[in-house]
């Protein structure tokens, strides 16, 4: 290009009447501001610096904001690209990089028309990614090329709210003139755009203006004079002010050769000129593009559907599974009852012996001794059989049998005679010391395993009796071994039940800890998880089936450990001693930093309480507290049962005499 051709003429200085020309290389690497109010001409003269660029094969990319620029296809093969069916191609913020790419390597001119765009956030994203595709190209290829953007105050404002699109705006404007990129901003407003941008522009031209505000930015950059001058020009006349020669020209630009698609409408009729198209190749690659974006969102579209269908067959799981645990706690509830009913009559009724076995029915159904409740409810319906066998033999033998064969079979039954009063029929001492005999022999056959028979000294409460009172008795006495010594099989079972968690799941225990009731997601999330509600529901199973939470409704669940101790200890101890025994058993899970705070406390009090005692090991925490408060030493709160019996060594099973085969097993798998 020659020197000649390194200047456009676009306009005629008012004063000398010579012809106004613009240096190409300014144009296209500086920055440029045009205004003047809507028909002063600002639109025209942007279409005349455009077109001498078109007819230089130069590049330049159009914002077009109001859909005005379309006029130039009429002259020029230029990419119209918009969301309309005007445009030559519907374009997306996908397209952002293959439009850089057309614009700068191919030397497509491109009007990018935002103004078909129904949701401006789409409108901005395109431009933010187009600028960007064009800054980062220009750093390496240092290509002069102009960027017009109309409406300019809509994107940098002087009022602040920019967003991403007007900072990268901004960042063009200061640092795209060494990589090659120069930038035009057009407005109507001038007060409404940001002054650091305005007052860093090589070349401004500044049509009508007339609001007072615009009128007083003229008076601050040119000076007042102007801005009394401006209001008075006419259309298509401006201000033209440039750093290359330092001078403020009255300059009246040249119209505009292309069809004006910006011009207000009048009574004539409308007629839209032949536009010219742009190569099919270039459109082709694009709409590849967005065939690309159709294939992808239809793929979502379906990922998406069926996502959906699965989420819906988890919740008709889920609400089946709630369904079935409904079911199974309503027949416990049932079994419990029976217990109850039989409890009652022996000593006014009591739950102690449904809370020892929901601690037990908490388990996972493959880890419980499935027989235990059966057993119970067999062993009752066994000894109310063996009582009526027995009356009937002893009415058909009365008249024949004698008194010590009487009292032989009664203590071969392992009880004593007892009266119409309740009191205990009185043998001498031949006929005690046989019946003590027999008592000693039967009880030996009959468990192997269990301690020795109690005097003949011993109250009626301490005989077992074979009568409908079985079960209620062995119950009672279950409840009794918990007293004296199985608090530590309480601990062990519980903690055994939190070892076997995965840690996954240990975490999320913790998470319904401290939050008392949540959702399993929330659990997972927190536990360091992810969002799935698959993963989440498939690792708080254990914690569910193992009893250490319970469902709270509409999806939620609730920490359940400490109920659990209450209900093993029929809710006999006051709180401190049920948040004793919660502490002894969290160990396992709970980091020593939360152990001692409760878990409502908020997380700054952390560290600040100092170590209460609570926590300890279930051997450090045995025989302080019983069930009904007192102390677990035997020798203070059991003056019925013998010290040498109730005290055992560490790794045995705390025994009592009276205890069930169901009692006592409970007791002895607790303990392992």
């Amino acid at each position: 290009m020659t020197d000649a051709q390194q200047q456009i003429p676009v306009g005629v200085d008012q004063e000398q009447d010579t012809e106004i020309s613009l240096p190409v290389v300014e144009l296209l690497t500086g920055r440029g501001f045009i205004t003047g109010k809507s028909g002063s001409g600002k639109s025209n003269t942007a279409s005349v610096v455009a077109e001498k660029l078109l007819d230089s094969a130069l590049g330049i990319l159009i914002v077009d904001v109001d859909g005005e620029y379309y006029g130039l296809k009429e002259e020029y093969e230029i990419l119209h690209a918009g969301a309309d069916d005007e445009c030559d191609i519907v374009v997306s913020p996908e397209h952002a990089e293959k439009l850089a790419n057309l614009a700068l390597e191919q030397n497509v001119p491109i009007i990018l028309d935002v103004s078909g765009y129904l949701e401006e956030e789409t409108a901005n994203e395109l431009l933010l990614e187009v600028v960007k595709q064009l800054f980062a190209k220009e750093k390496r290829m240092k290509k002069p090329f102009l960027l017009v953007i109309e409406e300019c105050h809509e994107y940098i404002p002087e009022g602040g709210g920019m967003d991403e699109t007007g900072k990268m705006l901004i960042k063009v404007g200061k640092r795209g003139r060494k990589h090659g990129l120069g930038i035009v901003g057009i407005s109507q407003r001038p007060a409404d755009v940001k002054k650091d941008f305005i007052t860093q522009c090589d070349w401004l031209c500044w049509h009508r203006l007339t609001w007072d505000n615009d009128t007083k930015v003229v008076g601050r950059i040119l000076g007042s004079k102007y801005a009394s001058a401006v209001e008075d020009l006419g259309d298509g006349e401006a201000f033209l002010m440039t750093d290359w020669d330092e001078s403020i020209r009255r300059i009246q630009f040249h119209r505009k050769e292309t069809f004006d698609a910006g011009a207000t409408p009048g009574l004539d009729d409308f007629e839209r000129p032949e536009l010219k198209s742009v190569s099919s190749d270039l459109v082709g690659e694009l709409e590849s593009i967005s065939d690309e974006k159709e294939r992808r969102e239809s793929e979502i579209a379906d990922l998406k559907q069926e996502l959906e269908k699965k989420d819906r067959r988890i919740a008709d799981l889920e609400r089946e599974l709630e369904e079935a645990r409904d079911l199974s706690d309503m027949a416990d509830q049932f079994a419990q009852a029976l217990l109850g009913k039989a409890e009652a009559p022996y000593r006014g009724g009591g739950p102690s012996r449904a809370g020892a076995e929901r601690l037990d029915a908490g388990r996972p159904d493959d880890a419980r001794d499935g027989d235990d409740g059966q057993s119970v409810l067999k062993s009752y319906d066994e000894a109310v059989a063996a009582t009526e066998k027995r009356a009937q033999e002893a009415d058909a033998d009365e008249s024949s049998a004698e008194p010590a064969a009487e009292s032989g079979a009664s203590a071969a039954d392992g009880g004593a005679e007892v009266d119409d009063s309740g009191a205990a029929d009185t043998n001498d001492s031949n006929g005690g010391a046989a019946d003590a005999d027999a008592t000693n022999a039967d009880a030996a056959d009959a468990d192997a395993a269990g301690p020795a028979p109690e005097s003949e000294s011993s109250t009626p409460d301490d005989v077992d009796p074979v009568t409908r009172d079985d079960v209620a008795e062995s119950a009672l006495r279950f409840d009794d071994a918990i007293e004296l010594g199985t608090r530590e099989a309480v601990i062990e079972e519980l903690r055994s039940r939190i070892e076997a968690l995965p840690e996954l799941s240990r975490g999320m225990l913790r998470h319904y800890r401290r939050e008392g009731a949540s959702d399993p997601v929330a659990a997972h999330i927190d536990a360091g998880g992810d969002g799935d509600s698959g993963h989440a529901y498939s690792r708080h199973r254990p914690i569910r089936r193992a009893g250490l939470i319970r469902h709270a409704g509409r999806g939620s669940y609730a920490y359940a450990v400490p109920d659990l101790v209450r209900e093993a200890y029929a809710d006999r101890l006051d709180e401190e001693q049920v948040a004793e025994i919660v502490r002894a058993v969290e160990r396992v899970f709970v980091p020593p930093a939360e152990l001692n705070y409760p878990p409502d406390a908020d997380p700054s009090e952390v560290g600040d309480r100092p170590d209460d005692g609570v926590g300890l090991d279930a051997d450090d925490a045995n025989a302080d507290v019983t069930a009904d408060g007192g102390s677990a030493d035997p020798s203070t709160d059991a003056p019925d049962a013998d010290i040498d019996e109730v005290e055992s060594d560490e790794d045995e099973t705390p025994t009592d005499p009276g205890l069930s085969d169901a009692a006592r097993r409970f007791a002895e798998r607790s303990e392992r």
